[in-house]
């Protein structure tokens, strides 16, 4: 899945795409709904349909709301989020849904260095009972790398998280030519930059990596653990955890997990062989002879134990110079290839080094030594076992088993299968794993031993596409980047023959839906049978629109189109499908700040049909209006465009409207449809709170001050007590802003305030300031982290400390750009909202009222039966099945797993009776309850049951705050009022292209 920059407008989170028409790249899915998994900053490159993320497009919802609600990202109009469910997304970014996807045409002397090292544990296994892994799979994407090597990415729901997973799947050995290989040691590095410089050999080419090794993170930057290349141990392992577990790989390409020491030897002149107590180790034992080559993987070499010491340098197994003692702070460089930097700790050992002199000989050896079994001629090491001998193992209560990003190495029992796997974590999108339910999901994936690898921001996985000469990143590194590490495992295989065989077909940025008479941008990627890259320029033909050598596709008429790219018997095939004629357009963002002329932003543009199908629309189909001695908009290349200012103070407004096409089978019907931007450039500094009220302030440890001037807020926070205030309401921040600041008057006690805001999902957000330690008044300026979702709000301040201090605060402002609110968009009713009468005219009615008073009834009137929301239980009437959805408990607090299931079995329900036409879905209005994610799904299932069934659905939200109505991908979405009556007409089983459903909200 290639990274995705940002660039791509927002789809909707209900993908209608169709399924892919060529081999060689598959998905699997649910058996009635498909979905692509929720990636941030990635797309799915297997023909699949559903979810995917575009990082800056915060404030999108993952379906249109009803006209005139503000959802949590303040866009009103149409498109804002609807009332209750938030858009999906999360730290990284937005989930959207749309028809993503690309496909293919193809079809011993000495004794050992170090402790000793006792053997894997086999107990206790973790109880099947209490199995942190028990959620549901949500979405899923897989594609075949290498012969013998395939991806599979996957989404789940768990009752307190959700997951993202990605896991390469290795058949090792004779037969697939695939190999693992040690990756890395020549100092730390991205696990792409390693994978690039890695030397496969002749006739084989790297196709995939993960990290791998803990390691030395605050010192050396070495790995903490054994490693071996080509049967050559190059480190050892450090005392410490792990003891020396690793990965290994024999002569033969299989695989299992073990334990290698060094057995190293040093000889010195007229003296016996004595011990190497470590061989490029990351930390030394504190006592003993340690060795350094050219193989170490640190960026900078140990610094010496206390105590005695000595070191000195050979070169051929001959002393250049006499021994350096005592060792200094300042440390050796790198050993230079064919040198050896040996080091004494400890008096004897010392002592020995100091009587060398220059010319004597030194012998050094060190080689691998497993505690059994053959010596491996590839290793990494790792830590935790996670499965041993069939069974996962229970760490809970021991160190590390909290939830974090992981990456896990497992094999099968005869070590023919490899499977590779990161988890994200520390993430919205995904909460990580604890080892415990680590080993639980690799058991469950059928590993016979598992070894827990270096995890949290080390985490990454890549892996090739078809005809890619370099694999790129799959998951998303919690660091927000790559993190640099000294090793990891590879994944090799045979090159192919360089014949083209097959393309891989791609639209820019994985957008397979287009509108009629616009344009998508098409790439065709040669590969050879095995994958590998194969050159060749093809001719592109399509069903029907047309495309040009350019690859640039025009739509024609709406409905399916099959694209394919040909040479000679090499061919690949990529479904698109034309909506209907944009009904609108949309702006991401909706307002661009930029703080200096240094900034820029991108900008997307995503179209919407009649029915809410949505589509980017690409730069060429385009026309923007802005003043152009202001700003600058330049296309960004990958389907938007790059926003920058001309001066360091403005505000302005940027109009993009569609442009008509000749080929537009509408007859034009595209003209006019155009969006604004609200643009500004600058800081303006926006009042949060002057704390003029902060005797209405609450909390333990807080009470009204002198300020600066006026009121202020003093927070007096001791030894485990701190001092919180919590205002007499949230305070709103401005959308845009980029920082929160405040005067803090500090008397050097080493208090640390701390700001606590709520995100648009309801997660809170926290600011902590520096230590105080000056006395008087401050001002701090606090950044507010880019992945939160907005809108913010303040809701607590605070302050902790070591021992008694008194902190006064006063003036919380916002620096924000000053671009004004945005442009609403055209409003257009939606069809189901309807007249008096016509809702009269259908077949049976529904009302959907307030909760009456207690002891009360609500009246029927002309309605069938009347819905509140507080509905038990699911029922069947008149051909609508209704499935009331329980939206008070939070998404992650085992909400979102209940509610999930519970749809999906009203969904199967639905989907094999014949008596029943469409599917209700009734969820109460809850505001930061329902995550964005679990909004996201919601629809998107509730599209894919139209779609594959042919029946239809509806989503009701009782107890808005305003009446409105609209529709995603065909999916109507009504939101009631608190305080008003809305009266539905049916017909559950309506003639072919009649609507099912009519609307009407009755007077009070």
């Amino acid at each position: 899945m290639p990274s995705l920059r940002p660039l791509l407008p927002a789809l909707l989170a209900a993908a209608l795409a169709a399924p892919a028409h060529a081999a060689g790249s598959e998905a699997r899915e649910h058996p009635a709904y498909s979905a692509t998994r929720d990636r941030p900053g990635q797309l799915a490159s297997a023909p699949t349909r559903g979810l995917f993320v575009t990082p800056e497009l915060r404030g999108q919802p993952p379906f249109p709301a009803p006209a005139g609600l503000s959802g949590p990202s303040g866009f009103p109009g149409p498109f804002a989020s609807v009332p209750g469910f938030a858009p999906a997304g999360g730290s990284e970014g937005r989930a959207y849904a749309g028809p993503v996807g690309a496909s293919t045409g193809l079809p011993a002397a000495a004794a050992p260095a170090g402790p000793a090292f006792p053997a894997f544990p086999t107990a206790p296994a973790h109880p099947a009972a209490a199995d942190p892994v028990d959620g549901i799979e949500t979405a899923r994407v897989g594609r075949q790398v290498a012969p013998g090597v395939r991806l599979e990415s996957y989404d789940r729901l768990e009752g307190d998280r959700w997951l993202r997973i990605d896991e390469l799947v290795a058949d090792l050995g004779a037969g697939s030519g695939v190999r693992a290989e040690y990756l890395g040691g020549v100092g730390p590095a991205t696990v792409a930059e390693a994978a690039a410089r890695h030397a496969a050999g002749p006739g084989r080419r790297v196709v995939a990596a993960v990290n791998g090794d803990f390691f030395d993170i605050r010192a050396t930057g070495a790995p903490l653990g054994p490693g071996v290349r080509a049967g050559r141990l190059l480190h050892s392992a450090s005392p410490g955890p792990g003891g020396g577990a690793a990965v290994g790989f024999g002569a033969d390409g299989t695989g299992r997990v073990l334990r290698l020491v060094a057995a190293g030897a040093v000889t010195l002149p007229g003296g016996p062989a004595r011990p190497l107590a470590g061989y490029n180790a990351a930390r030394p034992p504190a006592e003993g002879f340690s060795a350094y080559t050219a193989d170490w993987s640190g960026r900078t070499l140990p610094a010496p134990a206390p105590g005695p010491g000595a070191m000195v340098e050979l070169r051929d197994a001959t002393v250049v110079a006499p021994a350096r003692t005592p060792l200094r702070s300042a440390r050796p460089r790198r050993p230079a290839p064919g040198t050896t930097l040996l080091f004494a700790s400890g008096a004897r050992q010392t002592a020995a080094l100091v009587a060398l002199r220059t010319g004597d000989r030194v012998t050094v050896t060190a080689r691998p030594l497993p505690t059994s079994g053959p010596v491996p001629v590839a290793a990494v090491g790792g830590r935790e076992p996670l499965v041993v001998d069939g069974r996962p193992l229970d760490h809970t209560g021991r160190p590390n088993d909290t939830a974090a990003p992981r990456t896990a190495a497992a094999l099968s029992e005869d070590g023919r299968r490899l499977r590779l796997v990161t988890v994200d974590g520390r993430q919205r999108d995904s909460g990580g794993l604890t080892l415990t339910g680590l080993g639980r999901l690799l058991h469950r994936l059928g590993a016979h031993q598992a070894l827990n690898l270096d995890g949290g921001g080390s985490s990454t996985l890549l892996a090739s596409a078809s005809g890619a000469s370099t694999p790129s990143t799959e998951n998303s590194p919690s660091d927000g980047s790559p993190r640099p590490v000294p090793n990891g495992l590879v994944l090799t295989a045979p090159t192919g023959s360089g014949q083209l065989a097959g393309y891989r077909v791609e639209a820019q940025g994985a957008a397979t839906r287009l509108f009629p008479g616009l344009t998508r941008t098409l790439t065709a990627t040669g590969h050879d049978t095995s994958f590998g890259p194969a050159a060749g320029t093809p001719r592109w033909t399509a069903g029907s629109g047309r495309i040009g050598p350019d690859a640039v596709f025009r739509a024609g008429k709406p409905g399916p189109v099959t694209v394919e790219a040909r040479r000679g018997g090499a061919r690949g095939t990529l479904r698109l499908d034309v909506l209907g004629p944009p009904a609108r357009i949309r702006p991401a963002p909706a307002r661009i700040g930029l703080l200096t002329r240094d900034e820029s932003a991108t900008l997307t543009l995503t179209g919407y049909d009649a029915q809410g199908a949505a589509a980017p629309v690409e730069p060429r189909d385009v026309t923007l209006h802005y003043d152009r001695r202001r700003w600058s908009v330049t296309e960004d290349g990958h389907g938007g465009y790059t926003v920058t200012a001309l001066v360091p103070r403005a505000t302005g407004r940027l109009r993009a409207t569609i442009r008509a096409s000749d080929s537009d089978p509408a007859g034009g019907s595209a003209t006019g449809v155009t969006a604004e931007v609200a643009l500004g450039v600058g800081s303006v500094t926006r009042p949060l709170s002057a704390l003029d009220d902060a005797a209405a302030w609450t909390g333990t440890g807080a009470a009204p001050a002198e300020g600066r001037p006026g009121r202020g807020l003093a927070l007096e926070p001791g030894p485990g007590r701190p001092a919180v205030a919590t205002p007499p309401r949230p305070l709103p921040v401005p959308e845009l802003a980029r920082s929160v600041s405040l005067w803090v008057h500090g008397d050097a006690s080493g208090a640390r305030p701390a700001l606590e805001l709520l995100d648009a999902d309801g997660a809170v957000v926290t600011l902590r300031g520096p230590t105080v330690d000056w006395a008087g008044w401050r001002e701090l300026n606090l950044p507010l982290p880019g992945t939160a979702e907005r809108p913010l709000t303040l809701t607590r301040l605070s302050a902790t400390g070591t021992r008694s201090g008194r902190l006064v605060l006063d003036t919380l402002t916002a620096p924000t750009p000053p671009t004004g609110p945005a442009v609403p968009g055209t409003v257009r009713p939606d069809p189901v909202v309807a007249s008096a009468d016509e809702v009269r005219a259908r077949s049976w009615r529904f009302a959907v009222a307030p909760a009456p008073a207690p002891g009360t009834a609500v009246p029927a009137g002309t309605a069938d039966l009347v819905l509140t929301g507080a509905e038990p239980r699911p029922f069947v009437h008149r051909g609508v099945r209704f499935l009331p959805l329980d939206t008070t408990r939070r998404t992650l607090d085992g909400g979102g797993l209940a509610r999930m299931r519970a749809l999906t079995g009203a969904l199967d329900a639905a989907a094999r009776e014949p008596w029943t036409g469409a599917l209700a879905v009734v969820a109460p209005y809850a505001p930061h309850t329902v995550d964005r994610k679990e909004a996201a799904l919601l629809t998107r299932r509730l599209a894919e049951f139209r779609r594959d069934t042919g029946k239809n659905a509806v989503l009701i939200i009782p107890g808005a705050p305003r009446f409105s109505a609209a529709r995603g991908e065909g999916v109507p979405t009504v939101a009631t009022t608190r305080t008003t009556r809305t009266l539905f007409g049916v017909d559950a089983f309506p003639a072919p292209g009649h609507e099912w459903l009519s609307v009407r909200q009755e007077r009070p």
